[in-house]
């Protein structure tokens, strides 16, 4: 905690002196180097900038994180993303990530876990737990065509209660449907949302913010389109 604390510091120093309005990273670390001390360390602090206007995005994923950036201007807060699981006896689709995450969308209060082992990535430390409010809620993604346009990918469903995860990662129950209660066919979904040609990263925001992302994309000329 101690060292996340200090990491997180660093990134609001980081923050002010280079007038960031975002940020995305990547790092290789091996042996319990300082560059692998140091990216383990990130999570905490990243989350903390992401919920304060200025997301973070993981695995140098800069497309993601311009697409946290709309949903964080929408007031949607906008955070980092990708599928996990799929459920076929509840019908819902399980997302969220190692962090960042954007705790002020958080239902209830976000855990903070140690972790002796990261899954995916080098190091150990400090992880973000939490769950998406409850209720309608955007995921948009930054993508491109194969002539190498940009391209918004976007779909609107509900995040449900319900247990979680207790991995320090953030995760959503979601469910892609008109109504939170209504039947939902996984597969098609899944198979429509890939065929846009999607990054894994999505940016997860509270709300239906699927006619305010359509008209941004009208101002920017980018081909937009919904699931």
């Amino acid at each position: 905690m101690d060292w996340a604390c200090r990491v997180s510091v660093g990134l609001d120093r980081l923050a002010a002196e280079r007038d960031l309005h975002a940020l995305a990273y990547y790092y290789r670390g091996l042996d319990g180097n300082e560059y692998e001390r140091l990216g383990a360390g990130l999570i905490l602090g990243c989350s903390m900038l992401t919920a304060r206007g200025i997301p973070c995005s993981g695995e140098g994923d800069l497309k993601n994180c311009m697409a946290m950036k709309v949903m964080d201007t929408l007031g949607a807060g906008g955070s980092y993303t990708e599928l996990y699981a799929m459920d076929f006896d509840e019908r819902f689709i399980l997302m969220g990530h190692d962090g960042p995450f954007h705790a002020r969308i958080a239902e209830g209060r976000p855990v903070l876990r140690g972790l002796g082992l990261f899954h995916g990535k080098r190091g150990f430390g400090v992880s973000v737990e939490a769950q998406v409010k409850n209720g309608p809620v955007t995921i948009l993604g930054l993508t491109q065509t194969r002539d190498g346009q940009l391209k918004w990918l976007a779909s609107r469903g509900w995040s449900l209660p319900g247990p979680i995860l207790r991995i320090g990662n953030t995760n959503s129950r979601l469910r892609f449907t008109a109504q939170p209660d209504d039947s939902f066919d996984i597969t098609d979904w899944m198979n429509r949302w890939v065929a846009q040609g999607p990054t894994h990263h999505v940016a997860l925001g509270i709300g239906h913010q699927l006619p305010k992302i359509e008209k941004i994309a009208r101002l920017l000329d980018l081909d937009f389109h919904t699931v």
